[in-house]
């Protein structure tokens, strides 16, 4: 499984939630805690919004993010009001860059910890429901970036929770039962950052949120809390979304489906 994290506040360094703090990203790459896997070395990358432009900056590659001498230098001086990460452990599709979170398509940035069930028999049919020029953006081979289009597909433009929701029912019909879906995901657009959790069996992967804005006046939320204190940070509940922005913070559920990942 992989870990992933989302910025929302004042303009800060990257390094300050990506790099420094106690339990960071770059410390979850190496000592992952509430993983099945401590390590996650099959590459990383981030996303990020200036406000100078509707579409992020992209970083990523293959290499564990402890073993690349250029991130410390970019997370030092690039500096963006929101944000994603995310270290890689895979399960689908090779170690490549183009297999490497988060994906952008437009404005949007997508990062997924978690696997959709049973994707090496689904991906065919998967792939051919999404249309021409949804499939024609896909570069890689994993279920995270499927997720993604498909998402992109169910209207993320215009309603991102019903699209999520919808993206993930969508499947799950294709599917008909079997071994659960485990989806743990953060996607963003610029103004705000949208955290999801669910699963078909109660253990999607963490997410947790700061229960407080940070010492720099912004929010994060993280597979695991950055400061390695849980008393700072608050889980999401399984079925659970959050929305973070510059200076507030939701917490609903996924319409239709809280329900059933509770039963």
């Amino acid at each position: 499984m992989c870990r992933l994290l989302g910025y929302a506040g004042p303009a800060i360094a990257l390094e300050r939630i990506i790099t420094r703090p106690s339990h960071s990203l770059l410390k979850q790459s190496q000592h992952a805690h509430e993983a099945k896997l401590a390590v996650n070395g099959d590459g990383f990358g981030m996303a990020w919004y200036t406000g100078q432009d509707a579409e992020p900056g992209l970083y990523r590659d293959v290499l564990p993010a402890w073993s690349d001498g250029n991130l410390p230098s970019l997370c030092r001086v690039i500096r963006a009001p929101l944000f994603l990460a995310h270290v890689r452990a895979g399960t689908t599709g090779g170690t490549s860059r183009s297999n490497c979170h988060p994906f952008v398509s437009g404005r949007w940035s997508f990062a997924h910890n978690g696997q959709i069930a049973g994707f090496s028999e689904l991906r065919r049919a998967l792939e051919a429901d999404l249309p021409d020029h949804l499939y024609a953006l896909r570069q890689g081979t994993t279920d995270s970036e499927i997720l993604f289009l498909t998402m992109l597909d169910e209207g993320l433009d215009d309603d991102p929770i019903g699209a999520v929701a919808r993206a993930i029912a969508r499947i799950e019909r294709m599917q008909g039962g079997g071994a659960p879906n485990r989806i743990t995901c953060v996607l963003a657009d610029g103004s705000r950052i949208i955290g999801v959790r669910h699963s078909g069996d109660g253990h999607a992967p963490t997410l947790y949120v700061s229960a407080g804005v940070l010492d720099h006046g912004g929010r994060a939320l993280a597979s695991e809390p950055l400061d390695g204190c849980a008393a700072n940070w608050t889980a999401l509940p399984e079925g659970g979304v959050v929305i973070l922005s510059a200076d507030a913070m939701e917490i609903s559920s996924l319409p239709g489906l809280a329900d059933r990942a509770a039963a």
